[in-house]
Order: structure tokens, then sequence, then C-alpha cells
């Protein structure tokens, strides 16, 4: 069939949007009429990342939208069905078997080679190859092509738009705190860049009722987002001479039981690193350089740690109707956080969070 897409043709350049053919789906596959998709760092940063010889290439991986053709193997989804589309994950390998599908044997294979496992893609433009796939579904299309492994199936009644950031950015904030760090009231928690990974993770902090929540970031419309679930906001270009890592600790009570990083930003990782108190924890979850430079001597001394999650040690399958669950019992409120924008202004949307403009856009049809 013939579909739209918002496709790159190079390395860095902008969205444009052109026709292409999709493959009509496989024994495995799950054809979804996407209806929004949210607009995440990662299908921004994966523009300039990836090389030339993977363009051009269909970005997306927080779709949402309606089956319209199931294979036949495909178990637990109907055409009609409603579905938020997450990352794919083997469910075969040990990591997935044990529950870590985030950290499934094929993983990149199946979220970032931009083909099936076969090595054929799922679009072509005038016969030749469009990298697609990305997180098995390449959800900036009017289609797209996915799997019953990464079809979260939702409430029909539910607004698409506002449940699509639910399968990777919402997910991740959230699932670091409920699944890896599992606070208690008596900790703290501080977040160093305020957006949509950011404020979820904030808001299921609040839902956990933990008791100090600090939230770092230089816009402040972020930190007032972050204000509404309690947390105190620290805005780095209005200490003085304070520091940041010196104010986080005085709100902190000496330092943080707990931070994480959504800005892979080398000098905030460190910050954040130095931020926490005693055999604190950290959880860098931002895409950006190959390295960061840690305190080594405060790293020791303190018995602190410091790792990363993939999607917040989360499995789509149970994450997003968990948080889902929460939202309509009011203990996970990020509605007012997400802005919807029509499709063919994905380009306007991408600059606006650049700008700090927007915490989460959602792209509609």
């Amino acid at each position: 069939m013939r579909t739209t897409v918002a496709i790159v043709n190079s390395p860095g350049q902008d969205f444009t949007f052109e026709e292409v053919d999709l493959e009509e789906p496989r024994a495995d596959e799950v054809l979804v009429r996407i209806v929004a998709t949210g607009l995440c760092h990662t299908d921004v940063t994966m523009r300039t990342m990836l090389p030339a010889e993977m363009f051009p290439n269909v970005f997306g991986h927080e779709g949402a939208g309606v089956v319209e053709a199931v294979g036949p193997d495909v178990a637990g989804i109907e055409v009609g069905d409603h579905v938020v589309l997450s990352f794919r994950s083997c469910r075969a390998c040990e990591k997935c078997t044990s529950g870590q599908v985030g950290y499934c044997d094929s993983n990149m294979v199946m979220n970032y080679m931009g083909m099936r496992l076969d090595g054929s893609t799922t679009y072509t433009r005038d016969g030749a190859p469009v990298f697609g796939s990305f997180f098995g579904q390449s959800s900036f299309s009017r289609h797209a092509i996915a799997y019953a492994d990464n079809c979260v199936v939702v409430d029909r009644d539910l607004d698409l738009a506002l449940a699509a950031p639910y399968g990777c950015g919402f997910q991740t904030g959230a699932g670091t705190v409920l699944n890896v760090l599992q606070p208690s009231p008596d900790d703290s928690l501080v977040v160093f860049g305020a957006g949509a990974v950011g404020l979820a993770a904030i808001a299921a902090a609040q839902a956990e009722g933990v008791g100090t929540i600090v939230a770092v970031d230089l816009a402040p419309g972020r930190l007032e987002a972050a204000a509404r679930y309690g947390a105190v906001g620290v805005d780095p270009g209005a200490l003085g001479e304070q520091s940041v890592v010196e104010r986080v600790k005085e709100l902190t009570g000496g330092g943080a039981t707990y931070a994480i990083d959504t800005t892979a930003v080398p000098a905030v990782v460190k910050q954040a690193q130095q931020a926490l108190g005693t055999r604190g924890t950290l959880v860098a979850l931002g895409l950006g350089p190959e390295e960061y430079q840690l305190d080594a001597i405060d790293l020791l001394q303190s018995g602190k740690r410091v790792m990363g999650s993939i999607e917040g040690d989360s499995d789509p399958q149970e994450m997003v109707p968990r948080l889902l669950a929460m939202r309509a019992e009011g203990r996970f409120d990020v509605d007012h956080l997400i802005a919807t924008y029509p499709f063919e202004r994905i380009n306007d949307a991408v600059a606006d969070l650049h700008d700090g403009k927007v915490v989460k856009a959602v792209l509609t049809w």
C-alpha cells in the first residue's frame, strides 16, 4: 500500500513528507493506522547520529493508533483494537524471560538498525529500500508495521494523543522511579532536566510519596510544571555564587538519596553525581556523548552508584497499563504536559521542543 511518511533523507536534515510503499503485514506483523505519535529527543538525535548509509530513514517510536490488519501468527490483537506502540523485544532470550525485556539480546537489531531481522525493510521508495522499523514501528507515518510484543492494547475511549507518550518517554521516567529506584517517603530525589522524561519521573515520585523532590532546569515553565508535583525548582542560572550541587544538598539535607539525569550533558551528569548523599544512586537516562567525566574521589569515598536504564527497566505490556491506571486514579497527572501539533508541523514541533516552549509535543494526523 501507499502511505505518507515524515522522512529524513540524509543525516541532519529536516523531516519532509513523501509517499512511500509499505509492505502488507507478514504473518507475525500488525498494520496500524497511526493517529498520534509523540516526538522524543531520540527521534531528533538519531537524525545526526546514524551514518549516511542508513538514510533515507523514517523515525518515530511513540505511536498510537488503530489496528487495520493482523498477520495469522499474531495472538491477542484484533482489527479495530486501539494500541500504544513501544519498543520491541524477542520475548525468548534469557533476559526477556527473566523480565528484563529492555535488555533483550536482539535489542539493537530490532529497534535501531532500520530493518526486519531478515534484513528487509517495511518501506520502499521507487523500488529502493527506505530504512524504518525504528523501535519496531517507525510511527512518523500514516501507517506503520508493528508486532505483538510492542503493541499494547488500550481502552478505545482513551484519547490516543494523550496515550502516545506512554510508549517511551513517560514510561522511561516513571519506570526509573517505580522499577529501578523504588524510593520510600523518607528518601529524596533530584531530577536534572525537567522535560517529559524528567517530569514523568517526578510525577511518579509524587505518587510514591517521596518526601523531598528537587527539579533542576533552566526553563522557568518546566520548573513551574515540576512544582505542580510538589518539587522544589532549582534554576542554575539564578543561583548567584551558590553552586547547583550546594543548593541540592541544602534542600536534601546533605545530598539526595537518588538522582536522575535526562540531559546527557557531561558537566550536568557530574553535578548529579556530586549532589548525591552517601551511597546514593544516579541513573543516567539521556542520549548524548559517548563519555562522561565523573568525580572519582567523590564516587569512591561516598560509595555512590552511577548506572543507566533502558526504558526505566519497563515491560511495556505491564508498565503502560499500570501508568494509565494510575492516570485514571488521578495519581499520574501528565496530560497537561502535552501540546499537540498537526503532523505537517513536525519541524515546528522540533524547534519548539529544542527552545523549551513545550514539554511534550505530540503529532496528530
